[in-house]
């Protein structure tokens, strides 16, 4: 693989030119799937209309519905699939298991029982009002996400956390946190038990540029806290006695790196509700793509934004009515799933 070194001061990277063509074909391909999404709706636009109100001109009516009614939804579709993918490649290179990712690991569930709380609470037992119930569900889903990240996090220490063991708990707190869900679609009416199974499914629907601001400077401050921590990663997967080796102190870093997926992962889910297997299948498509011995994190975050976008066209297209995108992620995802399943079967004969 040919690379070329960086040095800037005391310190030096090293720069692959295939993950770097990977990652500029995806951001080809990101921009036009952005386009065609803005294109899509009741006011149908060319994508010359699109692109010349993006740069300033357009009448009002295409300002108004590029900007308030279209953008902010592909902006978040983008930056929630961003997220969940460098969540879902930071969690499989230090568990160094391809199953390893939010879905499976609890936060995405404990997201969810987290905003279906609000939604019957605040719904027909009518518990959490005012406020509180407007803006709790993505606030409730964040909480959600992170106490059941945590959870996993400390029931699986001891002195350390080994990859395997923390996949266990998490499929555990998963269990636990799904089975509550489905308790709560119980006790509300109808109505709020349709309310929740649409925040459960994952859906861009209605998303304004309140859900697009908190991903963005989540990323805009986790992005860069993770590429930094990338040489950790690589470290790690030589074991973690070469890790200290070298000068890290394992455990600390790799448990500032789970916080970071965690706390990207809940962000994601507030925003959007749990979008499945973007996390799980992302970073193992770029990995394949990219030829590198561990998920490459930028790489993850522009095809976790390539596979959301595309979902949801797919989800405002592929039928006469709009569907999640939850649903066509999770299409797409469980046969992967099976895949990843019947792979890992195949090695452990081996």
């Amino acid at each position: 693989m040919t690379a070329t070194a960086l040095r800037v001061g005391a310190t030096s990277f090293k720069l692959r030119r295939r993950p770097l063509l990977v990652v500029a074909g995806s951001l080809v391909v990101l921009a036009t799937l952005l386009v065609a999404d803005i294109m899509i709706g009741d006011f149908p636009l060319t994508a010359v209309q699109v692109v010349d109100t993006v740069l300033g001109g357009g009448s009002r009516r295409d300002q108004f519905v590029v900007f308030e009614l279209r953008m902010p939804r592909a902006l978040t579709g983008l930056l929630v699939g961003g997220a969940l993918g460098l969540s879902g490649a930071i969690f499989q290179a230090i568990v160094r298991n391809p199953l390893a990712s939010p879905d499976i690991l609890g936060v995405t569930w404990g997201a969810g029982a987290g905003a279906v709380s609000v939604i019957t609470f605040a719904g027909s037992l009518g518990v959490v009002t005012g406020s509180a119930a407007s803006i709790g569900v993505p606030l409730a889903g964040l909480l959600g996400g992170l106490v059941a990240g945590l959870l996993v996090y400390a029931l699986a220490w001891r002195k350390g956390i080994e990859g395997f063991r923390m996949v266990l708990v998490g499929i555990g707190i998963t269990a636990v946190a799904g089975n509550f869900t489905h308790y709560l679609l119980t006790v509300g009416d109808v109505q709020d038990a349709g309310r929740a199974m649409v925040w459960i499914t994952g859906s861009l629907n209605g998303r304004g540029w309140e859900h697009v601001v908190p991903v963005a400077v989540a990323l805009a401050v986790l992005i860069p806290v993770a590429l930094i921590g990338g040489h950790v990663l690589g470290a790690l997967q030589f074991g973690d006695e070469t890790t200290r080796g070298l000068g890290i102190r394992v455990n600390l870093a790799r448990s500032f790196l789970i916080v970071v997926a965690i706390v990207l992962a809940s962000i994601a889910t507030a925003a959007a509700g749990p979008i499945t297997f973007v996390a799980l299948a992302t970073p193992q498509i770029a990995l394949r793509l990219a030829g590198t011995a561990q998920p490459p994190l930028f790489g993850s975050v522009v095809l976790g934004g390539v596979l959301v976008v595309l979902s949801d066209l797919v989800a405002r297209t592929i039928y006469r009515i709009e569907l999640p995108v939850g649903v066509v992620t999770a299409v797409l995802g469980a046969p992967y799933l099976m895949y990843l399943l019947v792979r890992s079967r195949r090695e452990a004969r081996v």
